[in-house]
């Protein structure tokens, strides 16, 4: 079949989520343009035509996954719902949408050390510039920046559950971490052919996590 030239035939998520299942494959390193490129049926040339470099796909790939998660939660967390019922929210968008798409939340955790070392010149086949260089630093720390805000709905919602008396105290910082570890990881282990479906995931991680974080006298041994 022949392969398309660089025009609009190819949507540009599409193009995205052929990237991200590739490196779910064969990870960063051993992944080309041109595997990406055949994943969609473009020329490595054409492929080019959209991004700059593996790089700066790479950094479309996870700000893809970053921004519909904020589209996602932020309203969870900004409502008027208790943080009980947010946080239990949260969680449950959250798996739901990497059970749709796990070969982003896949990149989420393994591609990011990729991310932070990429170094001057950037590396790939593309022509990059010193100009353009800098801008991926800049877009890569806005990225990591967006991250941390994402990171921080989780935490203001612990923070407001501990304060309300839902939650036990704990530290609010390493508790979103670990929650959104766990949630990440869904898209490393998770198989449409297995016998958890995304609501069941959502279920276990909610039960898990909020007993974790309910007051120990109501807990019941």
């Amino acid at each position: 079949m022949a392969r398309k030239p660089a025009d609009q035939s190819v949507n540009r998520e599409a193009i995205l989520l052929a990237a991200a299942d590739v490196l779910r494959q064969q990870g960063y390193e051993a992944t080309t343009m041109k595997d990406i490129a055949a994943r969609v049926n473009l020329t490595a040339a054409s492929l080019y035509h959209h991004f700059k470099n593996k790089d700066f796909l790479l950094l479309e790939v996870l700000r893809l996954g970053l921004q519909r998660a904020i589209s996602q939660l932020e309203p969870i967390a900004t409502s008027s719902l208790s943080a009980t019922e947010k946080l239990t929210e949260m969680i449950t968008t959250h798996i739901m949408d990497i059970t749709a798409h796990p070969a982003v939340g896949a990149a989420m955790v393994f591609e990011i050390r990729a991310l932070m070392n990429v170094k001057a010149p950037v590396r790939g086949f593309g022509q990059v510039t010193e100009q353009d260089f800098a801008l991926f630093q800049r877009e890569r720390d806005a990225f990591f920046q967006q991250r941390d805000q994402f990171e921080k709905l989780f935490r203001n919602t612990i923070r407001a559950g501990i304060e309300a008396g839902e939650f036990r105290s704990v530290d609010a910082s390493i508790v979103a971490k670990a929650m959104l570890g766990a949630q990440n990881w869904v898209g490393v282990w998770y198989r449409e052919t297995g016998p958890l479906k995304g609501p069941d995931i959502a279920r276990i991680m909610v039960d898990t996590f909020m007993a974790s974080l309910r007051e120990r006298d109501l807990v019941k041994g």
